[in-house]
């Protein structure tokens, strides 16, 4: 009897160190160890959604798309999930003047998001987690996400939408050496965590060669218009990438790091939210019956 519990104390000891060795990412997985990282995953996979886009003179273009992809890859470290392979097609229309932009058409955009969470939901996962690194991306994919509700699903998308933490927006304020309130593509907070990340791709002797401040071509107050970020920022530049340090860098990483490896965690745990979206669609389809 001894002997029988030590094998098999051992044989669990064995299976948990091979799932712990399963790939994180879908493409590095074999079609063998499918299932055991769907069982290991709790049917969770992460979906980074970046850009191809203009980042100032300096960084690279996929910048966005690098940025998710890190991350991802250093949180399933520590929480495990299956992260879909690069993502790059959002919305991206108010940088097409650039090169290098990839812009498809939106209903492209949006037709090719859903049969990708069907496809990821076919293949056994039922919670799906955006990353989504790209500051123009937040309305497309909120408005994505709503639509969901229009028809049945037999998986949950959940977004990344982290709350703010003032004690995190101290760190990154103490060692900040450029202008916050001008700091939104491209300057020193993105510049500053591609450093850290990978600083083998960056161009810094470039960073100040163009300028990334507000030209201010366009005031139309109480009113929006798709062409007030070309009005303001034309070189596809806003903030000062000359001041990044990889320092700052760091900071975001490790923070970013520990907060979606938390989020990951909460998503496997959660129960409830398959539950009510069924119990909404029942309703839906018994509206007109009774």
């Amino acid at each position: 009897m001894k002997k029988t519990l030590t094998t098999l104390l051992l044989g669990a000891s064995l299976y948990a160190a091979a799932q712990q060795k399963l790939p994180a990412r879908w493409d590095e997985l074999t079609a063998s160890d499918f299932p055991a990282a769907l069982q290991q995953s709790s049917r969770t996979c992460v979906l980074p959604i970046g850009i191809l886009e203009k980042h100032g003179p300096h960084s690279p273009l996929g910048t966005d798309l690098i940025h998710v992809r890190e991350i991802a890859a250093r949180a399933t470290k520590n929480e495990y999930a299956v992260v879909f392979p690069d993502y790059f097609y959002g919305q991206i229309n108010e940088a097409r003047q650039q090169y290098g932009t990839f812009a498809l058409p939106s209903t492209l955009i949006y037709n090719l998001l859903e049969a990708t969470c069907d496809e990821i939901a076919r293949n056994g996962f039922n919670k799906i987690v955006i990353l989504n690194g790209h500051g123009g991306n937040p309305e497309f994919l909120r408005f994505f996400m709503q639509s969901l509700l229009g028809k049945r699903h037999n998986y949950a998308v959940y977004l990344v939408d982290p709350d703010n933490d003032p004690a995190y927006n101290q760190q990154i304020a103490s060692v900040r050496k450029s202008d916050a309130g001008n700091d939104l593509h491209a300057g020193e907070h993105e510049t500053s965590l591609l450093l850290y990340l990978r600083p083998d791709l960056m161009q810094m002797d470039k960073a100040a060669s163009q300028s990334g401040a507000n030209q201010q071509r366009l005031k139309l107050p109480n009113l929006y218009t798709p062409i007030w970020w070309y009005a303001s920022y034309p070189n596809h530049y806003a903030g000062d990438g000359a001041a990044a340090t990889p320092t700052m860098g760091k900071l975001m990483a490790e923070h970013e790091v520990k907060l979606f490896a938390d989020i990951i965690k909460t998503v496997k745990a959660d129960q409830q939210t398959l539950k009510l979206q069924e119990e909404y669609y029942n309703k839906v389809e018994a509206v007109g019956k009774n």
